[in-house]
Order: structure tokens, then sequence, then C-alpha cells
């Protein structure tokens, strides 16, 4: 599978930032998917948020789907959603080839102050796009192993995940987003934003990790789009199929062994 790795600096419009992502699906090329940042078309906020907010059925939203119907690309892309009862959450929105929008995901392990700006989502998403079963997560999600294990269980054969990860923490995500690959065997394709908004520094390096944890494609601090070929499909080695291994949840005992003798 080809993947457009799409690490852009959005503006605080969304306007602005839709179109720019429909001339980035337009000229994709032969790229199969092709995947935008964290929170991209209203760029990283957690206050004074109604100029960003959009909902699920915006013509906003609908317009990047006519673009990948055009183009024949699937898109994963991060949006401020209003909620139905008037409440926020960070998410992304998940188009196929044909211009469906087939999925929206809510990040569900929110980072710092996200906590009081959005609702945590109540559900993970595995969601084909391109024909590909791609489990979708979200930033802060990747540094909690259980998402991405929940994830391959259902049947995932792709990591996708949209960021906004800043400084200090980018040797977080760079240890994480191998982790997450290697844990399940699955490939990852992380995506970063870059620049400076809401007192904070994003620090990019978005990264294509191979199943065995292996940093197939790496960008620079910069903006960049590169269009990368992700390994699909590869079965492990016995041994390391740790999918095949894991162990349902075992009990925790506490006591030590004098004590259970007494």
């Amino acid at each position: 599978m080809k993947a457009l790795l799409a690490q852009l600096e959005p503006q605080p419009d969304p306007e602005l930032n839709a179109a720019r992502a429909r001339d980035v699906i337009s000229a994709a090329g032969d790229a199969e998917i092709a995947i935008f940042p964290e929170l991209f078309l209203g760029g990283y906020a957690t206050r004074d948020l109604d100029t960003r907010v959009l909902a699920a059925d915006d013509e906003l939203l609908g317009r990047i789907g006519v673009a990948c119907a055009r183009s024949a690309t699937a898109a994963v892309i991060g949006f401020t959603e209003r909620l139905a009862d008037g409440a926020c959450a960070n998410s992304v929105a998940c188009f196929d080839t044909d211009g469906e929008l087939v999925a929206v995901y809510r990040k569900t392990h929110l980072f710092g102050a996200e906590a009081e700006a959005f609702r945590a989502g109540d559900e993970l998403r595995l969601v084909t796009l391109a024909g590909v079963r791609c489990g979708i997560l979200i930033c802060f999600d990747i540094e909690f192993p259980e998402p991405a294990r929940q994830l391959a269980r259902a049947g995932a054969e792709l990591l996708v995940t949209a960021s906004a990860n800043m400084a200090p923490y980018e040797e977080d995500h760079r240890l994480a987003s191998r982790a997450r690959a290697l844990d399940n065997r699955l490939p990852h394709v992380y995506v970063n934003r870059v620049g400076e908004e809401s007192s904070f520094r994003f620090v990019g390096r978005s990264r294509v990790v191979g199943p065995d944890g292996e940093v197939l494609a790496e960008l620079s601090d910069s903006e960049e789009v590169l269009a990368v070929d992700v390994p699909l499909r590869e079965r492990p080695q016995d041994e390391v199929d740790y999918l095949r291994q894991v162990r349902p949840e075992l009990p925790v005992n506490a006591r030590n062994d004098k004590e259970e003798a007494s």
C-alpha cells in the first residue's frame, strides 16, 4: 500500500486547511491513502473553539470527500468535531476512495488540557480504507499499549496515527510509534504536524514503521509531503508472533511465598 504522509502546519482557519487538504489529495498520484495530522482542519487549540469546530456532516468535510473520490484516494484527517449535544471531540474523519465518510474516530486518551476541552471517545474504530483494515489512533493513544493491541486483535492490518506531538515529547513518540508496531507485528503509519501554535512547538518526524519495529521512512521537523510504500500482510516468524502467543489476562498475586505458607 502506498501512503501519503501530509506533515503540514495548519492555520486556525478550517476553510484554508480544507482547501490545502484537497490540493494534497488531488495531487496524491498513485497513493491509496493520505494521512493528515491531529486537529488539522482547525489547528491545535483547547480554548475558543467556536471558529474551529465542525459537525461530521459539515459541507467542508463533504468537499474533502469529493476530492478523495476524484483522485481515488482514501484520507484520514483530524478536526474538532461538534457533537449533537454541543460538546466537542478531538476526532479524525475517515474517507474511503469513493469519497464516502465511512467513520469518525474520537480520541479516547486525552492529553493535558484536552480533557477540559473535549469529550473522550468511548470506542476504538477499525475502518476499511482502500481495501485495508486500518486501526485508527490519535496522538496520545499510542502511548498506551492497550488500544493498538485491541485493534490488532480485532483484525487490523495497519495502524494509522494522526498526531500533534510537541516538544519536549518527541522521544516519547519516537519510541511509542515503533513499540506499537512491534507489539502487534503490524506496520504503523504515524503522521505528526509541525509549526507553532497555542504556545507549543510541534516536532514533526512523521514516519512509517515496519511490523518488526524498523523505521522505513522518516520526515524532518519541517513541512513535507511524502508517499511511502507500506508493507502489508507480512506474517511474522512463529516464535515472535505475539498476537498468537499472548495469554489472556492473568491474575496478579501480591502475596509473597512466606505469607502464603503461614
